[in-house]
């Protein structure tokens, strides 16, 4: 469910007309006056909310799913695994479905909008001793802790509670987000954006509305121009201590452990999920759905392909592997290097 700090919800609607709006047909037995209001991970979904399937990876969510209805391809639905409380909406591409039944609900899912005349809204809550330099402008019922300086024409979208001690600097951005105690915001950062998802198909790649959130807790530091986009559904979570370098771009529904250091010019893409004391070296890429283990430290410029990478250790290398391993096949690249050359 979208937080309705940063998100207006047009439902509830019923499931007929959501069938509707979405190209699918009403499935047969299925009661078309059942109200629908809201949109769902399978494994968040509740009864009044609708759910998403794709891939033979999410059947176990899909056998334990809560939600009233699902969009579902005909495949996954011979299956059998959909629960008898939910219903079952097959379509041709559930994303792009579900791409529909979000616009529906919400219209206004892209960019922060400014409603505001002043550029402090009067809703707007500034805690005492804060210092807000020129030009900044805070959206509607926005929260700004106590002693928290923001630096010049830094915007703070509407709703995100940014907590007490923070230092942020000039030309920020955050939207769609929650900042905890004593965060340090670089110069330019962006934080909130729409995050890097599409439904793609012969005819090109539809957007799909990001509603979820960034959630930056205490004591981290983002560095300059760098960029954390907000969740699709859920969140995207910043842990507690982390150091994040400048120029690094943090994709989508990632989460972060604490205390991680990323350097400089990373790029993780959407739905990895990094354990405490992760480090990352500069340029190194992960690639989506990538987990990493507590206290795995990563070389510059490793790279790291949809997989899992145990904790406590070192890596290096594109793939990435164990960094002894890694050091002994560019030794033996070297070699055969010279003895090519040597001919």
């Amino acid at each position: 469910m979208a937080d309705p700090r940063f998100y207006d919800n047009r439902g509830p609607l019923k499931l007929a007309d959501l069938c509707g709006r979405i190209g699918a047909q009403l499935p047969a037995g299925a009661n078309g006056d059942t109200k629908i209001d809201d949109v769902a991970t399978l494994e968040g979904a509740g009864p009044t909310q609708l759910a998403f399937c794709i891939g033979k990876s999410a059947k176990q969510a899909l056998s334990k799913t809560q939600a009233g209805a699902c969009l579902i391809t005909a495949d996954m639905a011979a299956l059998g695994l959909v629960p008898s409380s939910t219903v079952a909406v097959v379509c041709a591409s559930p994303q792009h479905a579900f791409a529909a039944a979000a616009r529906s609900f919400y219209l206004e899912n892209g960019l922060a909008s400014w409603p505001q005349k002043a550029p402090i809204d009067p809703s707007a809550r500034v805690g005492k001793d804060a210092v807000l330099g020129p030009g900044v402008v805070v959206g509607p019922l926005a929260e700004i802790g106590e002693r928290t300086r923001i630096g010049p024409n830094t915007v703070i979208g509407r709703g995100v509670a940014i907590g007490r001690d923070c230092e942020i600097g000039s030309n920020v951005t955050i939207t769609h987000a929650y900042v905890g105690d004593g965060v340090l915001i670089l110069p330019g950062a962006q934080i909130g954006s729409p995050g890097f998802g599409f439904a793609s198909s012969a005819k090109g790649h539809e957007k799909i509305p990001q509603l979820g959130r960034v959630i930056i807790q205490d004591k981290v530091e983002v560095g300059a121009c760098s960029t954390i986009d907000r969740g699709a559904i859920g969140d995207t979570v910043i842990g507690e201590g982390t150091k994040i370098d400048n120029l690094v771009q943090i994709g989508h529904n990632t989460r972060i452990g604490r205390h991680c250091i990323i350097v400089s010019q990373v790029g993780i893409s959407g739905s990895c999920d990094l354990g405490d004391f992760v480090v990352l070296g500069g340029q190194a890429g992960l690639a989506d759905h990538v987990k990493i283990g507590d206290g795995a430290r990563l070389a510059g410029r490793t790279g790291v392909f949809p997989g899992e990478l145990a904790g406590g250790q070192d890596y290096g290398g594109v793939p990435a592997r164990p960094v002894k391993e890694w050091l002994r096949d560019m030794a033996v690249a070297a070699r055969q290097g010279k003895k090519s050359k040597n001919g």
